[in-house]
């Protein structure tokens, strides 16, 4: 197995050299979020077999590590951390004969020193995804999978894709900040047929989180035998809509994710969204997004004021699992303590959210701030964050009721600006005022992140990003935990 496997690399690699030989362009490029934007994607073909002979092959070498170093460690609860993942991923996208199209990629990280024993892997925060913590805890450490595997059709300006796939709306997010993307199991359809518009439609039946070696449900918090890493363990999961919680209210395990998104540009300058979400039986959403672009003069400056609104509909969620994602209201009877929350039994709920961009060539100043209503808190697991882009900090979740977040961020691009080539720079300061009256969220908190990015003429497909994260929490005059943290990021991406 491990010969035919190195074989199958090995070919992999020389088909990418080769298929890139021809041209001097990269076929892919890093963005900031470590996402990847494809250059060069394979054309028509004539025959199916030169589907295969003609597609391209893309890799990814890749090394993530991550040190998690509490104020406050805490018995059973809260250790200092540490995690690294070395591996990457190849890509093979073939030709498109009549239309059809096929993609798979296959991902893995290991994890070969620098590793938490067995009995610490519940501790791991940020470096939980360099590995499957429900294999790590018996012994088996490292991930390979099948991260990508989708058929596509092309017709017009509208693609379909069915199978496992990387998805990006408001709701939901590759997320690929680790070293296995956050994919989806369905099908989705994008098209561009209307004018200065896209129109997303997606249906998926399973989700695959970063550090999981198989799909899972896209809501259900543990297994039948109550394993929480064997099921939906988002960080941002509402623990209270647990297997057994959804089969004792006569509710399905298994559920479905469909998403709507409508996106306009017509106007010079506006960008519009509106984009809907449910969960049949359990959940809704309805999200209104804008951004108006205002050139200044002739400064090469500009500002771009932004808002997003999101409506979160209870369809029977709230009913079984409650209103706070900690779960701990999900058995909750008149008379029990409502934990801060006026209907413990409710998730209707709403946020919103503000932000204006001034930016140039070289500089990018973002003011953002967001409110979610004090009523449910939003249920977001799919990677996609409610607050991203406006006030969410990195390994922050600020979307539950009754919470205010106020974000400053500055980037400064070294390089465009001809002081350092390749150096960019990103500092952003965020505070999170959480509600002191409800005992399971977090105490308020500020957040320094400092990110670093270096690429090298020398290797212009090498990347290395560092991440720095302080945090300083108010345990609330002894009421909460003092969580405060620094965090310490390193990434190595290598393109070929």
């Amino acid at each position: 197995m491990r010969k035919t496997a190195l074989s199958l690399v090995t070919s992999l690699i020389l088909a990418s050299n080769l298929a890139g030989g021809e041209t001097t362009k990269p076929k892919r490029s890093l963005k900031s979020n470590m996402n990847l934007k494809y250059n060069i994607l394979p054309g028509e073909v004539s025959s199916f077999s030169d589907m295969f002979e003609k597609g391209i092959v893309y890799g990814r070498l890749r090394l993530n590590s991550f040190y998690w170093d509490w104020d406050n460690e805490k018995e059973g609860k809260r250790k200092d951390n540490y995690a690294l993942g070395i591996g990457g991923s190849l890509i093979f996208k073939t030709g498109k004969f009549h239309g059809v199209s096929a993609t798979a990629g296959l991902y893995t990280s290991q994890n070969p020193f620098l590793k938490m024993d067995e009995e610490n892997i519940k501790y791991l925060k940020a470096g939980k995804d360099t590995l499957a913590r429900s294999d790590a805890q018996n012994g088996k450490y490292g991930i390979t999978v099948l991260g990508e595997s989708y058929l596509q059709y092309d017709i017009a300006k509208t693609t379909i894709k069915f199978g496992r796939q990387l998805f990006h709306s408001v709701f939901t997010k590759s997320n690929d900040t680790k070293m296995i993307p956050n994919s989806f199991d369905g099908i989705s359809i994008v098209s561009r047929d209307i004018p200065d518009s896209k129109i997303q439609l997606a249906y998926f039946q399973a989700q695959k989180l970063r550090d999981h070696t198989s799909s899972h449900d896209v809501i259900t918090f543990k297994d039948r035998d109550g394993n929480k890493w064997l099921n939906n363990d988002d960080s941002a999961i509402h623990k209270g809509l647990t297997f057994q919680n959804l089969q004792a209210h006569g509710e399905d395990t298994h559920h479905n994710l469909i998403i709507a998104t409508f996106e306009n540009r017509t106007i010079p300058n506006l960008k519009t969204t509106i984009s809907y979400l449910t969960v049949p039986d359990l959940i809704s959403d309805i999200a209104f997004e804008a951004h108006y672009k205002i050139p200044i003069g002739a400064s090469g400056w500009s500002a771009t004021p932004g808002i997003r609104y999101i409506q979160q509909f209870d369809d029977g969620a709230g009913e079984i699992g409650g209103a706070s994602l900690k779960g701990k209201l999900a058995n909750w009877k008149e008379g029990d303590d409502k934990r801060g929350y006026d209907d413990p039994k409710n998730l209707d709920s709403s946020l919103i959210a503000g932000r204006v961009v001034l930016k140039n060539r070289t500089t990018k100043i973002l003011f953002g701030y967001s409110q979610v209503e004090d009523k449910g808190d939003i249920v977001a697991p799919w990677r996609g964050f409610p607050t991203g882009g406006y006030t969410r900090a990195m390994a922050q979740y600020n979307w539950v009721a009754n919470t205010k977040s106020y974000m400053a961020q500055a980037v400064y691009d070294f390089g465009k600006a001809g002081i350092v080539d390749g150096f960019k720079t990103s500092i952003r300061y965020a505070f999170m005022d959480f509600d002191d009256d409800k005992p399971d969220v977090l105490a308020d908190r500020g957040i320094v992140h400092i990110d670093l990015f270096k690429k090298f003429r020398e290797l212009p497909n090498l990347e290395t990003k560092i991440r720095i994260g302080i945090v300083d929490s108010d345990d609330t005059d002894g009421k909460k935990d003092d969580t405060s943290y620094n965090e310490y990021r390193l990434e190595f991406n290598y393109l070929f």
